[in-house]
């Protein structure tokens, strides 16, 4: 088992939730050439023509972070410029716990769009779902706010109201929503056992996720006799991703060998592989591992791993499709830089850059009525300049993110419990890890 942490990390979808990706002191490859140092001067004289001739006078430092962003936002949607407050911010969040409102979100068409909302926030409680756009905070359009900006404004002080304009696919009119912040203390992971299996759902990976894996596959131990329990269903169903190490570690929980990822950057000197170890905290029960469109990131990672190692079949509907790395560069007082800078590969040496991990037992989520047609079924493919993946074709990546509240209405859930029972069979159950996939 690995036990020492990580300085690689892997980046989750931007946000009022993002989580922390690698963290690096990294310096140009090579110096620019004379041409874009005269294209810097012109972008000198730019900003001294704006700052003494615009109709207001401008606030410098918002002209110059502004500039910047537009830089880093022509580049891929995952890459931006975080000032001193929004990198202490991030550094706060990879903890598991943060003031706010408690949902996943990026921009999109000048909106506020809602990737998920986390379980038993303030968010999630007042009725916010995915794939909502906000359109307005207390009152104010969010048209024409950089991501960073509306995410500020969702922050503040516990206990105090916000109010926000929520546009629905398929609703009449705008939802307006009052939601009273709170501390949001994200629970790595959640445990119960279902009769004679153990469930495990990880909601994100932050510094909290390994041991509280360890704590409740300890727990189902305790609870189930090793001869009555069939296996693990370990779900990765709405998760967005987050520590690189704490996937790594998720992994190596559950395998015994072999190669668990490999990043690989702008020069081949920068490949890094990381390999599992001896010890599986199951014994080797049987594991199901659930994804579906918003799965993504690091639990891609953990779900490419089991599967290419054929330690544990994938259940499920086509995951988000991110596999890129993003180094986070400390910038001292004036914070921090978020820049994409390696793309990580499975064991088989497979890119899931905007295909994402196809299961190995398609099962579809059905919709209730209330949602059909309101929902829309995106990936990493599908968000604008996005970086290409290799394999990446016009099917694209993602597919529905909804998981039923009532585990009882939860097909892909019950599929996998038929088939640790023996109720259902499959050629893909169980794995054969004598045909594990490695890169050539």
């Amino acid at each position: 088992m690995i036990r020492r942490a990580s300085l690689v990390l892997v980046g989750a979808l931007m946000g009022a939730t993002a989580m922390s990706v690698i963290y690096s002191a990294g310096v140009p490859a090579e110096a620019a050439g004379a041409s874009t140092y005269k294209e810097l001067s012109v972008f000198g004289d730019v900003f001294e023509r704006v700052r003494a001739q615009y109709v207001t006078p401008p606030a410098e430092d918002k002209l110059i972070e502004n500039a910047i962003n537009g830089m880093l936002s022509s580049l891929d949607p995952h890459s931006s410029y975080m000032n001193a407050k929004d990198a202490e911010d991030m550094q706060t969040q990879t903890k598991g716990e943060f003031g706010g409102l408690g949902i996943e979100v990026t921009m999109e068409d000048e909106l506020v769009k809602v990737i998920t909302p986390i379980d038993d926030t303030p968010a999630a409680k007042a009725g916010v779902l995915a794939g909502d756009y906000i359109s307005e905070i207390d009152g104010q359009s969010v048209r024409g706010l950089k991501l960073e900006d509306a995410v500020e404004k969702m922050r503040g002080p516990v206990n105090t109201p916000i109010k926000l304009t929520l546009i629905r696919k398929g609703a009449d009119k705008p939802i307006e929503l009052t939601i009273v912040r709170d501390v949001v203390a994200v629970q790595a992971v959640k445990s119960r056992v279902e009769d004679d299996v153990g469930y495990l759902r990880i909601i994100s990976f932050t510094e909290k996720t390994y041991p509280d894996l360890e704590k409740a596959i300890e727990k189902i131990k305790k609870t189930v006799p090793a001869d009555k329990l069939k296996g693990y269903v370990l779900d990765l169903r709405l998760n967005p991703g987050g520590l690189l190490d704490q996937a790594i570690q998720v992994s190596d929980a559950l395998l015994q060998r072999g190669e668990v990822v490999s990043t690989r950057g702008r020069n081949p000197d920068e490949t890094r592989r990381f390999n599992a170890g001896p010890g599986d905290l199951t014994d080797g029960k049987p594991v199901i591992v659930l994804i579906n469109g918003g799965s993504a990131s690091a639990s891609e990672i953990v779900a490419g791993a089991l599967q290419d190692l054929r330690r544990a079949t994938i259940l499920g509907t086509r995951s988000f499709g991110k596999g890129s790395v993003q180094t986070i560069i400390p910038l001292g007082e004036n914070g921090a830089l978020r820049l994409t800078t390696a793309l990580y590969y499975t064991p088989s040496g497979r890119s899931i850059q905007g295909t994402g991990i196809t299961p190995d037992i398609k099962v579809d989520e059905p919709l209730p009525d209330d949602l059909k047609g309101k929902m829309v079924t995106e990936g990493e493919s599908s968000l604008r300049g996005h970086i290409k993946g290799q394999s990446e074709t016009d099917e694209g990546s993602g597919s529905a993110a909804y998981v039923p509240p009532d585990p009882k209405d939860d097909v892909q859930l019950n599929y996998a419990l038929d088939l640790l029972r023996g109720k259902k069979t499959d050629p893909s159950f169980p794995p054969n890890p004598d045909k594990a996939v490695s890169a050539k």
